[in-house]
């Protein structure tokens, strides 16, 4: 296999520039992997797909505005910076993207507040580490200064309206740089119905890093970005005594199927916390996900990848071509595809 197994042609117009008004109003491919076979219907009636006793499992991660807008104090000149996180040893310095370059030792004013930072050096990665005033709070600068990270392929500004819609309506534990975007199409009423049906809903964290969108260019070597999860001990126990009774879990999104398989030992899930690079490529085996819920993600990206090893490659490729025939909405505020 090479990267070009994973390419496939996209018409510009169909990535989704904007989310639809009503979150589960968008499309649903749901696909049969058993038989081939696949159907069009829209997000509202995955309802009558999950049986219940069966296990939905959510990324209950919250995007933080992390972008933000300045000038190099001694030119002028502009400077886009996206924080990712802060470090370890001392709060006040933050690993960073930037744009356009910057030089070790120089300095910015960021936001209205022109608040001073300065690039130290860059880490083993590549990225800045740039450096805040200890007595800045910076929670409430980057949610005054701040907007919400958009991928690259939206080509827009982000405005006051993203706060909303690129974030999950069930997100609750602040630290990803990009929505798990899967869980976008679930409204609370929606949810609602789902365990007034009885399916068991569960969340699990994993923070969505920038590396999310970065293009794998060796399959046997692509060096997969680490991203913080956590899965509680309740929610490992709920998980296994629902496998032993033969129902199936149903992970919404990929960042919710790789923080179940890291956590899988001997076909049991163990609690735990800390940072995953779990790299999900054919043939991996799953040992926990039976149904995965996914938007279309970009050519020869690890999240294609995990959706092939999921779904088998031939069959996603076929799928994707019907996607793009039936002018499916592609990518973050795109459309959904349900694998079962």
């Amino acid at each position: 296999m090479n990267p070009d197994t994973f390419d496939y042609p996209l018409p510009k117009h169909l990535i989704a520039q904007k989310p639809l008004g009503r979150r589960d109003s968008s499309r649903l491919l749901v696909v049969d992997r058993k038989s081939g076979s696949w159907q069009d219907k829209y997000f509202s009636e995955i309802i009558d797909t999950i049986p219940a006793g069966d296990v939905l499992v959510l990324n209950n991660t919250k995007v933080f505005p992390a972008r933000i807008l300045g000038k190099k104090k001694e030119t002028g000149g502009k400077v886009d910076i996206l924080l990712l996180t802060p470090t370890a040893d001392k709060p006040s310095v933050w690993r960073c993207l930037v744009q356009p370059s910057v030089k070790e030792g120089q300095k910015v004013l960021l936001g209205k507040q022109a608040a001073e930072a300065a690039f130290l050096t860059r880490d083993k990665d590549g990225v800045w580490l740039v450096e805040f005033p200890e007595t800045l709070d910076m929670h409430r600068f980057y949610e005054e200064e701040g907007t919400m990270p958009l991928p690259p392929y939206v080509k827009r500004e982000a405005d006051d309206s993203d706060k909303k819609t690129y974030q999950t309506v069930y997100a609750e534990r602040e630290g990803a740089v990009a929505a798990p975007t899967a869980g976008l199409h679930f409204t609370e009423e929606l949810l609602d119905r789902l365990r007034q049906k009885g399916v068991e809903v569960l969340m699990v964290t994993l923070h969505v890093g920038y590396g999310t969108f970065k293009p794998v260019e060796d399959l046997e070597n692509h060096q997969m970005h680490s991203e913080s999860f956590e899965l509680s001990a309740e929610t490992a126990e709920k998980i296994n005594s629902a496998k032993a009774a033969g129902k199936k879990i149903w992970a919404v999104g990929t960042t919710s199927a790789r923080v179940l398989e890291t956590c899988v030992r001997k076909k049991q899930l163990v609690a735990g916390q800390g940072e995953t690079n779990l790299y999900i490529r054919p043939p991996f085996r799953f040992e926990i996900v039976d149904c995965l819920i996914t938007n279309f993600h970009l050519p020869k990206t690890t999240l294609l990848l995990l959706v092939s090893a999921f779904m088998g490659e031939s069959l996603v490729r076929k799928a994707y071509e019907h996607a793009v025939t039936a002018e499916y909405r592609f990518y973050s505020y795109g459309d959904a595809m349900l694998i079962v």
